[in-house]
């Protein structure tokens, strides 16, 4: 009997509660043109709780940024069908950069609604924690918007701590201290 083929570091199955199976892997610049393709897929919802504002396309040079990140300071992970990169469907992206002269990392993540509610937005955000973790990190932290309850509920279920709200912008810092358990 032969060992299961064993997955690259970052990659995993995943599988949805509704059967569907994903493979969560580090970006790739090949994910460019289906991320710009799915994007005109994603809600004006979506869209304004990920990039704070309304957006009506992800330009190719925006798309060419969000697939090249600093291997030295940033991380972004996708679910993707399991295809090859630049013929998978991706559903989800997370990601988490270094903030400059500090131990924190800022995170963002966009699961779309097609498959929300299933537990990959908890699942990518365990990863996003591991990888800061990993940095010897001391802090991961998100600016929600206030109308985002679904992300607010999983980032309070994950053990972050809203640090500022009702400031006036509409937006809510949540923060998970890394050296606080898992």
């Amino acid at each position: 009997m032969t060992a299961p083929k064993r997955l690259p570091p970052w990659h995993e199955h995943f599988r949805l509660p509704s059967g569907r199976e994903l493979l969560i892997r580090p970006i790739r610049p090949e994910d460019a043109g289906p991320i710009q393709g799915a994007f005109g897929l994603l809600g004006p919802e979506e869209i304004r709780h990920r990039f704070m504002y309304a957006l009506k396309e992800l330009t190719p040079e925006m798309a060419q940024r969000l697939t090249h990140p600093d291997p030295n300071t940033e991380f972004a992970l996708v679910a993707a069908e399991a295809l090859p990169p630049g013929e998978a469907l991706v559903g989800a992206v997370a990601r988490a950069a270094l903030v400059s002269r500090t131990r924190d990392a800022e995170f963002a993540i966009l699961v779309s609604h097609f498959i929300a509610g299933q537990g990959l937005g908890r699942h990518l955000m365990r990863k996003l924690a591991k990888w800061a973790r990993s940095k010897k990190l001391d802090r991961l932290y998100g600016d929600v918007l206030d109308t985002n309850l679904p992300m607010l509920a999983l980032a309070e279920s994950l053990g972050f701590k809203r640090v500022r709200e009702n400031d006036g912008s509409g937006l809510v810092r949540v923060v998970l201290d890394l050296n606080d358990g898992p």
